[in-house]
């Protein structure tokens, strides 16, 4: 297959635009230079380097949430092992700090010369497919200067995250112009926030607040961790047995990552069947390995042990335990309670008791945003997202060449990277080669009475950034196909024996 078929016919090959002018050409536009573009852009490279293509990133650098997070502590909750890319072996701690990640990411782009392709600060301000130009026209602004360039691309792969990297959601809490103190929220973390000697309290329970607390305790005065209900925790040594013995035995650093990732993922796998088919058995493993190093004498009923069932939230990895042992040593502390209202010296709860604080941070979570919040049409006419149906997660019907990456739950977001930009490297050969230029997906005959549910099933997953806005979420229908599906071992099957010839896409 000829993929350089594909091609715009002003675009400007593998090297990418050599100047930007007031309008770019390019095969491919990919929005995003987190996990997900690096990634993206490294398949195109090695498969399709006939191509040209473009990455326009908002942020002044790479990485993605690894650069806009910067609250004391951050690090992944998904062992880099998984997290990591396939082709890049890992040879750090499986859980990593931002630091480290940012490190393995420079080595990538580094290696592969990706960074040419880049455009930092520069924001996607809409995007609209033309039907007679087969072509997508992207209105993108230099933030420097604040000038509009417009991107023509035959392809749109957003690969810009699922939630909003300016803002976190933040309750409307009442009384806090009351609060004497300083209130800050985690993903906006300010340079000048002090907490040294202060009384702090972090709002949450989700792993931003279980790697933050222990990072500042010792340095603060206190540090209560204030959660209305419990969240799930494993816990472990941050090293890998395997891969420690494997280097004693001096075995090649990417077999290392390939078998300790295949190990990883078979282990992830038969914990979430176990979630499912035994429950009880699940939660018990959890809590008990909580309930070992907290003591008989702590309260792990009340403060660590949620009422759903294991995984219809994300579980986050505790390296070395060490919320918890800094809860044993007392310099930490969790408070489960509502929140009535602030004071001018703290936070009055639920049950009429007072936390005092000087700081209080929110690690309340993310605000989703879906493909962007871009602004996006067809021919002029604005396609709601919310009314088209996905292809496996990745396309969605009546928005021709678009591929979104969005990762999953209950496994490392990375892992869905490779497989989609499998998909989309033999998608795009594949077009030239039938000599088409348009695809879309399109329901099977009779599909328009096709019962259609929400991106994700709350019974089956309801962490509260999805809940709050599921309904600006594409809709998913009865069968595999038209799934975001959880199951990485399933989708690792059926991607790569997709059948692009399937009637499922409607090409032009």
């Amino acid at each position: 297959m000829n993929a350089a078929a594909f091609r715009s016919e002003t675009g400007t090959g593998g090297a990418g635009p050599a100047t930007e002018s007031a309008e770019i050409v390019v095969d491919v536009l990919i929005v995003g230079a987190g996990m997900s573009g690096i990634g993206s852009a490294w398949h195109l490279l090695h498969r399709l380097p006939d191509l040209s293509f473009l990455i326009v990133e908002a942020q002044e650098g790479f990485g993605g949430t690894w650069r806009t997070h910067r609250y004391p502590g951050i690090r992944s909750d998904s062992d880099l092992h998984t997290f990591g890319y396939s082709f890049k072996p890992w040879t750090g701690p499986p859980i990593a700090t931002a630091a480290e990640i940012g490190a393995y990411l420079t080595e990538i782009i580094a290696e592969t010369g990706i960074d040419r392709h880049i455009r930092f600060g520069h924001r996607v301000e809409s995007a609209d497919w033309s039907e007679e130009r087969r072509q997508w026209t992207v209105q993108v602004r230099r933030l420097a200067t604040g000038e509009v360039l417009t991107v023509r691309t035959g392809f749109l792969w957003m690969c810009q995250g699922y939630y909003r990297h300016n803002e976190g959601y933040m309750p409307d809490w009442p009384g806090t112009t009351d609060f004497g103190g300083r209130i800050v929220h985690a993903q906006t973390w300010p340079d000048d926030v002090d907490l040294d000697g202060k009384r702090v309290v972090v709002i949450g329970s989700g792993a931003t607040a279980a790697t933050l607390v222990p990072a500042i305790a010792g340095r603060c005065a206190h540090v209560t961790m204030l959660q209305r209900s419990p969240t799930y925790f494993r816990t472990g040594r941050n090293a890998i047995e395997l891969a420690e013995t494997l280097r004693q035995l001096d075995v090649d650093e990417a077999w290392i990552h390939e078998i300790v990732r295949r190990k990883i993922l078979f282990e992830q796998d038969v914990f979430t069947r176990m979630t499912f088919a035994q429950p009880d058995k699940a939660k018990a493993e959890l809590i008990g390995a909580i309930r070992a190093i907290l003591g008989p004498d702590y309260d792990v009923d009340r403060h660590f042990t949620p009422s759903y069932r294991p995984w219809r939230q994300r579980i986050a990895f505790v390296p070395d335990a060490d919320l918890f042992h800094a809860i044993r040593r007392g310099e930490a502390s969790v408070v489960t309670d509502t929140i009535e209202r602030f004071t001018p010296g703290g936070i009055r709860l639920g049950s009429g008791e007072e936390i005092a604080a000087d700081v209080v941070v929110a690690a309340t979570g993310f605000r989703l945003s879906v493909l962007g919040d871009i602004p996006f049409s067809r021919d002029g006419v604005p396609i709601d997202f919310s009314r088209t149906v996905t292809y496996r997660g990745m396309m969605f019907t009546g928005v021709p060449n678009l591929a979104w990456v969005f990762g999953y739950f209950r496994a490392s977001w990375t892992l869905r990277v490779d497989l989609v930009a499998d998909f989309v490297c033999r998608l795009l050969p594949h077009m030239a080669a039938r000599g088409v230029t348009r695809v879309e997906p399109r329901l099977p005959a009779g599909g328009e009475g096709m019962a259609l549910g929400p991106w994700t099933d709350p019974e089956n997953f309801n962490p509260g950034y999805l809940l709050r806005d599921l309904d600006s979420l594409p809709k998913t229908g009865e069968t595999t196909a038209w799934r975001h599906s959880q199951d990485y071992w399933l989708d690792r099957k059926e991607f790569p024996a997709i059948d692009l010839d399937d009637p499922a896409f409607l090409y032009g």
